[in-house]
């Protein structure tokens, strides 16, 4: 566990970087959260209780910070479910256990209260000792891991012959907070962008050049005119993948309204049970039949972009067999024909570019870049190894592993002999485990791959890696204010680049509407409306549990006063605006005799919040969540309002208030500018 060790005496001594551990318990700086510090003091009265691991481990998490603070700073609800397992008054099980743990160092005498509630309360002298600390800590008390692991995060993976567009948002800014949150942890974290750079896309382009290319449009924008051409056929594709499915949807959708039309006549039989059971049929039928009219709208919606354009009718009435045409020119590249493997090689560079150019204004950088490309030469040999150890299977013509659990099988070769996605997956999990010998690899990847990732992780362990923590960290979909994936007015996926653009210059009216004083030049603004703009584009993102869908609204990521980046910047640059105000410096203030002294109530919450950092984090690193600490920050910043409201900072009483006062600020401050460091959010000190 990160921090400090208890030792048989249960007292606690100072582990980490400070190496100077002091006799007295008050500089004894434990470098761990307070929570956990809870929950090792009442680990061992409980485990005289609880003899099983799982059990002690449940009611440890029933202390929790108290919701209240009425009923003290944290609580524990653990003797209620003990009465059954014990037989005897929650209340008194509470009054045993607290008799039995050591807590005076840090607590006045816990209260019971109510059917066994235990109610605790920080001691202020520790809780002023641990802030006074924080305030010198480079690391604000935030110890590194104990027992450090590697761990490779693989995410954003965008096909480098697309744009990079909304639904690459979410891996991004996701996998990029938790590379750093588990770096600044302590872990050894490898990032692995895992490029599309080798499937049908490229066979889309690869057509597309040597038949529709306009030559002095590649020569002035190479990228341009490759996106240009990957849509053009992407396009007469789905013209004619869409003309061969309709019919099949037609015949579906008769089929399921034929069983719809009798399912509703049926008369209600009176029988409660068995009509709510009649009606949920319908309903599912009926939802069946609106989903396969969605599909056809959408089917006939690309069959209409193309019959209503006299060129690109032309183009598709001229390149029947394109579908066809395009898996052949990806299939010559695949093995190694040599005009498609130059032009490869030609489009390749300027489409990593590109994406490299998007990350750059996103602040986010991978330690390896490794495509599907890489893996091509390996594919055989993973076949061959799962057919040695009796894993694949000769089915219908395909390859494929059969994993009990799982209606289909993993097909890892077709029956045409090319590989698949899951096959390349399964080389990237024999290339990483042999090279960096990870203890987890995670995938920050849309839920809608579920099932494929089940299916990977459970063929991964039967090949030979059953020890290895393999996580898909899921995330859901980014919606429009119509409840469906945001796309744009044309009724495609927004491209990321817009986004942030748009972000970006709604950002900057905001900052030039708030500047009234003009205090910021016309290039201190730009830079402003960057960091703000992006800031919020990604919170927006991080502020839900990853695995819900989220509405995405500009006005909403960018609001000053509500759940934001931009409110959380701004109360950055407000702390930093004290001090100019002052004329004081904030380094100085730190290394000098000031203290921290907690006499009003303001401060002392804000203090209390200022010491759940290490919390937040400990709960990002438990599941792999960032909305966590954009929680944690948001309180933050309601916290310090509060206090910058009822405590007067340069008009304090005495100096001393002031120094004091001002170290809060300054805590604050470097707080909320590392917690958004590591959700990859900037600050600015004038805004």
């Amino acid at each position: 566990m990160p921090g400090g060790l208890a030792s048989s005496d249960g007292t606690h001594h100072t582990i980490g970087y400070l190496t100077q551990p002091s006799t007295l318990w008050r500089v004894r700086l434990l470098l761990m959260n307070v929570l956990a510090l809870l929950r090792s003091r009442f680990r061992q009265p409980l485990s005289q209780v609880v003899a099983a691991a799982d059990r002690l481990a449940e009611l440890l998490a029933m202390i929790r910070p108290a919701q209240d603070a009425k009923f003290g700073d944290y609580q524990a609800n653990f003797a209620m479910p003990l009465q059954k397992d014990l037989g005897r008054p929650s209340r008194q099980i509470a009054a045993e256990v607290i008799a039995k743990t050591a807590l005076d160092d840090l607590c006045p005498p816990a209260e019971v209260a109510g059917p066994g509630f235990i109610n605790l309360r920080l001691r202020d002298d520790w809780l002023t000792d641990q802030l006074n600390a924080a305030a010198k800590d480079e690391r604000l008390l935030i110890a590194r891991a104990e027992h450090p692991r590697t761990v490779v995060i693989d995410y954003s993976s965008p096909n480098v012959a697309k744009p990079m567009h909304v639904g690459h948002i979410r891996s991004t800014v996701i996998g990029d907070s938790l590379c750093r949150t588990l770096r600044f942890l302590g872990h050894r974290v490898i990032s692995d962008n895992h490029l599309g750079d080798w499937g049908t896309q490229f066979g889309m382009i690869l057509y597309g050049y040597k038949h529709f290319r306009d030559d002095a449009a590649y020569r002035a924008n190479p990228v341009a005119e490759l996106g240009r051409l990957y849509k053009l056929v992407s396009k007469l594709v789905d013209y004619r993948e869409s003309l061969a499915a309709l019919p099949v949807a037609k015949q579906r959708l008769a089929q399921k309204q034929s069983e719809l039309f009798p399912a509703r006549l049926q008369p209600k039989t009176g029988d409660k049970a068995a009509d709510k059971k009649a009606a949920q049929a319908v309903a599912k039928l009926q939802d069946a039949e609106d989903a396969i009219c969605e599909e056809m709208a959408g089917l006939e919606k690309k069959i209409a972009a193309v019959e209503s354009d006299k060129t690109l009718a032309a183009l598709s009435a001229a390149h029947p067999e394109i579908g066809s045409a395009v898996l052949e020119e990806t299939a010559k590249l695949h093995t190694g024909d040599a005009e498609n493997l130059r032009l490869w090689h030609e489009f390749l560079p300027h489409c990593r570019d590109e994406i490299a150019r998007v990350y750059r204004r996103l602040n986010v950088a991978f330690d390896h870049e490794y495509g599907e490309s890489f893996y091509h030469d390996m594919l055989s040999g993973v076949v061959e190894s799962l057919r040695a150890k009796g894993l694949a299977q000769d089915s219908q013509g395909a390859v494929c592993v059969f994993v009990e659990g799982f209606e289909t099988p993993m097909i890892v070769q077709k029956k045409d002999g090319a590989f698949l996605y899951s096959t390349t997956d399964l080389a990237t999990i024999q290339y990483r485990m042999k090279e960096w010998q990870p203890n987890a690899i995670l995938y920050v990847v849309d839920h809608r791959q579920g099932e494929h990732f089940q299916k990977l992780f459970a063929v991964a362990r039967l090949w030979g890696y059953p020890r290895v923590e393999l996580e898909h960290v899921q995330f859901g979909t980014v919606m429009g204010s119509d409840g469906k994936p945001y796309k744009t007015r044309e009724g495609v996926a927004a491209g990321l680049e817009s986004l942030i653009d748009e972000a970006v210059s709604r950002a900057a009216t905001i900052v030039a509407e708030n500047d009234v004083a003009s205090e910021l030049s016309a290039s201190e603004r730009s830079v402003v409306a960057e960091v703000v703009g992006i800031g919020g584009l990604k919170f927006a993102d991080m502020l839900h549990n990853r695995a819900s869908d989220y509405e995405f609204s500009y006005d909403k990521m960018l609001d000053t006063r509500g759940y934001s980046a931009t409110y959380l910047q701004y109360t950055f640059a407000r702390c930093c605006s004290i001090f100019r105000k002052g004329g004081f410096d904030r380094a100085a203030l730190r290394t000098g005799g000031a203290k921290i002294v907690l006499g009003h109530p303001a401060e002392r919450a804000l203090g209390l919040v200022l010491l759940r950092l290490a919390e937040a984090l400990a709960d990002v690193e438990a599941d792999y969540m960032p909305h966590h600490l954009t929680a944690y920050l948001f309180d933050l910043a309601k916290s310090y309002s509060t206090f910058f409201e009822n405590c007067p900072v340069l008009k304090a009483e005495t100096p001393e208030q002031r120094d004091s006062r001002l170290l809060l600020c300054d805590l604050t401050a470097r707080t909320i500018q590392q917690g958004l460091e590591l959700l990859g959010i900037g600050v600015v000190e004038k805004m």
